[in-house]
């Protein structure tokens, strides 16, 4: 495999925003894809931004992580909006006229629409809903048995269900599937829901020269539709709790390391069965997305081992992982495969060698640049350009927040690196991102936005006041839009179509 991108994939300059779906305006609890996310392609079009980079979609469990799902394969139903359900006569009530609407009020809003499409639905649309069906049968199936059962069990994880469904006795799943099969037929139609809102917005986004620019976690969440279903492909005891667990060794993000309880994969046998699992779970993500960010892709050269009973990541140790016979094995059903590797933290020689053989790009944050020396991988000038550089990730600080927590030090040599600029922080840095050799330059909206630590999305190692932070249109200035396409064409980022 070359370093360079397959043709037409990533083949010119461009650049993105991060910024999750959740984090969009509107009236219901969490930002969806109603007519807020369709504004916000319209405003990446008009300044000349070609990526929008989101994380993993995937129905999230109770601390709101979406890197802790509970599937590989669904949607998050808090992202289906439910304007579109009138619009299409599935919802006979009138919307409710309030402020904020609650999931719960969502929820029992999409049960509503059932009942409606159900009684009303012409044809065509019926039709549509079967194929969805048929076409997702390969991972919806197990999905909605496993959220029925959920429901039915008073969201008891499924280790602690009776053993003949927690071990999926034939006999005990049959017999589930008839005394549940209404809510069965609920949980299809609201993932059909999701995946019919989402096309429409992949398509409107494309159509605007917008690519849609996913986050895969290499690990599952071990309560999750595809850890009951799979269990053998894991490494889980005779009851289905996990012998060791996923989580990182200390790093820049924390000192003591990061246990994050993930079941690790029984690799062995995910290889004698063909990387099945895996070639199912990219289907559906190529699908989804136009890009797919990988996290943690060092886990697939060597992963950090958990004992389970240890509360603390730092007693754990690397063992090896196919990543080689992985990736030969994509590369059969998917290619170009269109991936991205974060590859941060302590990388070894043999995950850059991995990463490099498939021509995967890796990724360079500019927050990290400015420790050590000239040789910092970090720093603008050593970017590779098969690579994607961002001021910040999600896990990041923002980069104001950033910035004015340095030491005077080491602001003082920020400044003098970036020029003395007479622009605010964090403009210096989105300049030298989108001036970076990096083919993709991402930048986060609170970056744009130029706001302050308070607006970060996440800090690792805590569980609270996570994942909810969501921007205002009043918060986007009037000319925003055009400074940023004069920038994006000045850097050679702007596509020539546009």
């Amino acid at each position: 495999m070359t370093e360079e991108l397959p043709s037409g994939y990533l083949d010119c300059r461009c650049a993105g925003i991060l910024l999750h779906i959740t984090s969009l305006p509107g009236s219901t609890e969490t930002g969806d894809m109603g007519p807020e996310a369709y504004r916000l392609v319209d405003f990446l079009k008009d300044a000349g931004i070609r990526v929008w980079q989101m994380l993993p979609i995937g129905p999230t469990q109770a601390d709101g992580s979406p890197y802790q799902s509970s599937s590989v394969h669904a949607g998050n139903p808090r992202l289906i909006s439910i304007e579109p359900l009138a619009v299409e006569g599935w919802f006979s009530k009138n919307l409710p006229e309030k402020e904020l609407i609650t999931d719960s009020e969502k929820a029992k809003i999409l049960r509503h629409a059932w009942a409606d499409f159900q009684a009303n639905a012409e044809r065509a649309a019926r039709l549509e809903l079967e194929q969805f069906i048929e076409r997702e049968s390969y991972w919806l199936e197990d999905y909605a048995l496993f959220r029925a059962l959920q429901e039915e069990h008073e969201h008891d994880r499924w280790w602690e269900w009776p053993e003949e469904l927690r071990s999926r006795h034939a006999k005990a799943l049959t017999q589930a599937r008839s005394r549940l099969s209404r809510a069965l037929g609920f949980i299809r139609f609201e993932q059909f829901l999701f995946f019919r809102q989402w096309f429409s917005l992949k398509a409107y986004a494309n159509d605007r020269g917008v690519m849609l620019f996913g986050d895969m976690p290499i690990f599952v969440a071990h309560n999750s539709a595809e850890v009951w279903a799979h269990q053998e492909m894991f490494l889980l005891d005779a009851e289905g709790h996990p012998q060791a667990v996923a989580g990182v060794p200390p790093d820049y993000f924390s000192a003591t390391g990061q246990r994050w309880g993930n079941p690790l994969y029984h690799w062995k046998r995910m290889e004698e069965e063909g990387f099945s699992f895996w070639i199912d779970r990219m289907q559906t993500q190529l699908r989804l997305f136009d890009l797919i960010r990988i996290d943690h892709f060092r886990g697939f050269e060597a992963y950090w081992e958990i004992p389970a009973h240890e509360e603390h990541a730092i007693h754990g140790r690397w063992i090896e992982a196919p990543g080689d016979a992985l990736f030969d094995r994509l590369h059969q059903s998917y290619d170009p495969l269109p991936l991205v590797a974060e590859d941060l933290g302590v990388i070894t020689p043999e995950v850059d060698a991995l990463r490099k053989r498939y021509g995967l790009p890796g990724m360079k944050v500019l927050q990290f640049a400015f420790s050590g020396d000239v040789a910092n991988p970090y720093l603008p000038f050593q970017h590779e350009t098969n690579s994607v550089v961002y001021t910040g990730t999600h896990d990041n600080d923002t980069t104001l927040g950033w910035y004015v927590s340095l030491e005077d030090d080491t602001r003082q040599y920020v400044d003098e690196f970036l020029g003395f600029s007479r622009e605010v922080m964090p403009w210096p840095m989105i300049r030298a991102a989108l001036a970076s050799r990096s083919r993709m330059a991402i930048i986060p909206m609170q970056d744009l936005l130029g706001l302050d630590g308070s607006h970060r999305m996440n800090l690792p190692g805590t569980s609270e006041n996570n994942w909810v932070w969501r921007f205002a249109w009043d918060q986007i200035e009037e000319d925003l839009a055009e400074r940023l396409r004069r920038r994006i064409k000045m850097y050679g980022r702007l596509a020539s179509s546009s």
